[in-house]
């Protein structure tokens, strides 16, 4: 149990860190670009470094977990986003600053794509619920916690301070990970990983982002087309490449198991249906309701701080409850949530906002931790890093797609009606998600989460 505790501990440095990370700079993007003179769209690029060297790395990192063990990706993931930290610290120019940022979330990407088979190899089986419940409740109070912190540390010091606190944590994670972190029981067998693969990985996922940032920055057509185009073309050869292989990057493997795929059908539905709602929210609440930014922010935040205190209550129900079923019901209730909020009036009081809100976040968190429990467990052990990785990977893809149905939806109306309209669309992918995950009610549940028998 000590071991268990501290290679826990280990995890909730590495995954907080990098979640952390990936919004605290956002307060300071105004100060970054008054003092490396560059116009406030450019200063985006500190943010969308860090996603895009993520996204176009994470299922490479899980595959070669699967051949080399997660606790060595894990290590090297957390020593790369702390010297990439450093890096940060001392950035003299924009380029330097967006060229450190790639470098960490290159290093999260590492990190975020097996945690949650760590976690599968942490805990008992029976446990498996509880873990994931946990790592929910680190996220939440992470994704909570970055504008705060940040708001802290610029109101004491300058921006390069967000990146210094990362130096003791980093060093203070790497050095617990490399003690206590377990291997993998069994590592999956075949040739050495194929960087070629890798490379096509990254490119389609690269032109997936890019193709997405130019919808949404209005670019020209024609460079939408070729983009699109590019893709399509990419993504075959990658996928016809990945068909036939015995440990594909891309796990076609594991999406021929039922259970997983719809699992990671419902994972897209449902971060579509978050992430729309949490980019059109701040408009519906600024341009309709009339609310400050300061007041914006502080109403928002109700659905993550529900979250830390529902997540690890619905890490231990999924030990009774069926995970499809707990997973449905939360789906609806976000639903519900999100079609409340999207009904609520100008001078509605702030308990009629944070109402839907909590609904909204409760829902968001009786879904979580079961599906991630059913992604991680329905893989053999010797693809946990595979399975781990699909699921960071769904995540980012139906984020992005949120972002750019909002992105849509105010190109063809006003903030306000666009804003409402994208949180109606959220509650409908949240149904269908909710639908998906019903679905799983037929197929059998793997032995680590099937639910207990009383008596």
């Amino acid at each position: 149990m000590p071991r268990r505790l501290w290679a826990i501990l280990a995890v909730a440095f590495g995954v907080g860190l990098s979640v952390l990370d990936a919004s605290i700079v956002n307060v300071a993007l105004p100060t970054i670009a008054r003092e490396f003179s560059v116009s406030e769209s450019h200063s985006i690029w500190v943010v969308t470094a860090y996603q895009l060297a993520t996204v176009m790395t994470m299922l490479s990192f899980s595959a070669i977990a699967n051949r080399v063990g997660c606790r060595r990706v894990y290590v090297f993931g957390l020593s790369l986003f702390t010297i990439a930290s450093l890096g940060c610290v001392f950035a003299s120019s924009f380029g330097g600053l967006v060229a450190a940022r790639t470098l960490q979330g290159v290093g999260a990407a590492a990190v975020t794509s097996i945690n949650t088979t760590l976690i599968r190899f942490i805990y008992p089986r029976r446990r498996l619920g509880r873990g994931m419940g946990l790592n929910a409740t680190i996220v939440a109070a992470a994704s909570v916690a970055g504008p705060a912190v940040a708001s802290l540390i610029l109101s004491l010091g300058s921006w390069p301070w967000l990146f210094a606190i990362n130096l003791p944590i980093g060093a203070v994670a790497v050095s617990l990970s490399a003690r206590f972190l377990p291997d993998n029981p069994e590592k999956g067998e075949g040739r050495p990983f194929d960087w070629r693969d890798g490379v096509m990985n990254a490119l389609c996922f690269g032109l997936f982002f890019a193709l997405a940032e130019s919808f949404t920055h209005r670019l020209s057509s024609s460079l939408i087309l070729f983009e699109a185009l590019l893709l399509l073309l990419v993504g075959t050869l990658f996928v016809r490449s990945q068909l036939h292989k015995e440990n594909p990057i891309l796990p076609f493997d594991l999406l021929r198991i039922p259970i997983f795929s719809f699992s990671v059908a419902t994972s897209i539905c449902s971060y579509v249906a978050q992430m729309a709602a949490l980019v059109a929210l701040p408009f519906f609440l600024q341009h309709y309701l009339g609310h400050s930014v300061v007041r914006t922010g502080l109403l928002m935040m109700a659905w993550p701080m529900i979250t830390i205190f529902t997540a690890p209550l619905a890490g231990r129900l999924v030990e009774h409850i069926h995970a499809g079923l707990m997973g449905g019901v939360g789906l609806l209730i976000l639903a519900l949530g999100l079609y409340l909020c999207s009904r609520l009036l100008p001078g509605a009081s702030d308990l009629q906002i944070v109402a839907p809100l909590l609904l909204s976040g409760v829902g968001f968190s009786l879904f979580q931790s079961p599906n991630n429990s059913i992604l991680v467990a329905s893989a053999p052990a010797s693809r946990s890093g595979s399975a781990s990785g699909m699921q960071g990977t769904a995540r980012l893809v139906g984020q992005t797609l949120g972002a750019t149905l909002v992105s849509a939806l105010f190109l063809a109306m006003a903030p306000a009606e666009g804003a409402s309209m994208a949180m109606e669309v959220a509650a409908a992918f949240s149904l269908l998600g909710a639908g998906f995950s019903f679905s799983r009610l037929r197929l059998p549940l793997p032995e680590a989460i099937r639910p207990r028998k009383r008596g």
